[in-house]
């Protein structure tokens, strides 16, 4: 059995034209209010072992925030296969490399998240729920990272993760 978390990387900078979009930074304002989130997090999942990351900085941002909530440090991982467009297969194989104790989060983003956790709980490559930005789900796998068959703990808006800070 596994645990995984999945968690939308926080609010970003605007988007510019100019800017390159692997480079783009968390706001202070999705800093301010991921940590809030982060603190709840920790507080939800407190055997989180370890981290696997979309390599865009806006996302390795919010999983150091992550990390830095959690009592112990967990392991960090930054796989490219959590970038923009991948398939949930080709990130369930890339994941189970980097499986291990406690729970496992994944930090990425829309529609990615979405599609991944459809597949894991239905089969389906349709997506049928939504990850806001700072946002986050748990996932139960009694199968682990091997396909279909995954129940949702639970899914939470950014608002409620921070309405549950202590």
């Amino acid at each position: 059995m596994l645990e995984l978390l999945l968690v939308r990387h926080a609010i970003a900078v605007e988007r510019d034209a100019m800017s390159n979009e692997d480079e783009r930074a968390l706001s202070d304002r999705g800093r301010q209010r991921f940590a809030t989130i982060a603190g709840t997090l920790a507080l939800l999942v407190p055997d989180l072992g370890r981290i696997a990351t979309s390599p865009l900085r806006r996302a390795r941002e919010t999983a150091e925030i992550l990390a830095a909530a959690c009592v112990e440090a967990p392991r960090r991982s930054s796989l490219d296969v959590l970038r923009p467009g991948g398939s949930p297969l080709d990130v369930l194989r890339e994941l189970r490399a980097v499986e291990g104790a406690g729970t496992l989060a994944v930090i990425g983003h829309e529609p990615d998240l979405s599609l991944l956790a459809s597949y894991l709980l239905s089969g389906s490559e349709h997506p049928f729920l939504r990850f806001k930005k700072g946002g986050a789900a748990l996932l139960d796998l009694p199968r682990g990272l091997r396909g279909a068959g995954a129940s949702l703990e639970w899914l939470l808006t950014p608002s409620q993760l921070r309405a549950l800070a202590p």
